[in-house]
């Protein structure tokens, strides 16, 4: 029985949005991939003269350009299927319903739960159980407790024996989710400016304004365009129809949720209820 091992990069930003909040991505590749694409892909930032951390936050109109050339590289290893991008949000238009107050205390854990355990299709990456899969998490710094942390691991570990996993032959080493420095770490980097486009544009902060001011700023105007360099090569892989809005479908089979190199994921509890919005002002 063969044995296969894969990397998942994650990271997250929870900063709240008038339309979308919550969001969460991941870039799987195979273990041994990690390397040689880190390699190319660090080096592609000193070509560009870059040898401090790339980050959404970070984007300036100076940097416009070269961000945009860095991902379009970064898209190459996507395209070719070398990485995968899932990217999981809650939508505003939903509210879920019976939550209590551990609900509230743990939310961060909670949502990276199911995001681990369902936006890469994982269980799909073993047809007829034939391999031994070994899953690595790689997590952005968390920012809670050791106990929850040592809780969460826990719970990441025994999803091996859960009704999705049971029997496939796919595994959650303890010793295989760690916490990572993002400024050491390329393909997590990569990750942040794909996850901060996706929240600036879903929330339209492409839009707003200086308090005062008729004009967008020059950071807002260099963040856009970063960002539709980015969509430009989501749409490339998807023969211009992806809405960056909606759950990703499944076109073919089931299988599409481990087969396609990029999806989103708006996830919804099933106790959930449609929020009315209110009326407009009089």
């Amino acid at each position: 029985m063969a044995k296969r091992f894969y990397t998942i990069y994650c990271d997250e930003s929870s900063q709240k949005g008038e339309k979308f909040a919550n969001f969460y991505g991941g870039a799987l590749l195979r273990t041994q991939d990690v390397e040689p694409i880190a390699e190319l892909l660090n080096a592609k930032k000193s070509e560009l003269g870059y040898g401090r951390e790339v980050k959404w936050t970070a984007i300036t109109s100076q940097d416009v350009e070269r961000y945009s050339e860095f991902i379009r590289y970064y898209f190459r290893f996507i395209s070719s299927g070398r990485i995968k991008v899932r990217i999981m949000f809650t939508s505003k238009r939903f509210e879920a319903l019976g939550l209590e107050k551990y609900h509230h205390d743990n939310r961060y854990f909670l949502l990276y739960y199911q995001f681990i355990k369902h936006a890469f299709g994982l269980q799909y990456c073993n047809p007829d159980s034939i391999d031994r899969v070994f899953v690595s998490i790689m997590l952005d710094e968390i920012p809670d407790t050791k106990e929850k942390k040592r809780k969460f691991r826990q719970k990441i570990t025994a999803l091996q024996d859960t009704p999705t996993y049971n029997g496939r032959n796919i595994f959650f080493p303890s010793g295989s989710i760690s916490e990572i420095d993002s400024s050491k770490h390329v393909i997590q980097q990569g990750l942040d400016i794909i996850l901060g486009s996706m929240q600036f544009k879903l929330n339209e902060w492409n839009l707003k304004k200086p308090e005062g001011s008729p004009r967008r700023g020059k950071r807002t105007i260099a963040k856009e365009k970063v960002y539709k360099a980015i969509n430009s090569e989501i749409q490339n892989l998807y023969e211009r129809s992806f809405n960056i809005g909606i759950s990703t479908g499944t076109r073919s089979s089931r299988t599409s949720y481990w087969d396609d190199p990029y999806r989103h994921w708006i996830f919804r509890p099933k106790n959930a209820r449609k929020v009315t919005a209110p009326p407009p002002p009089t």
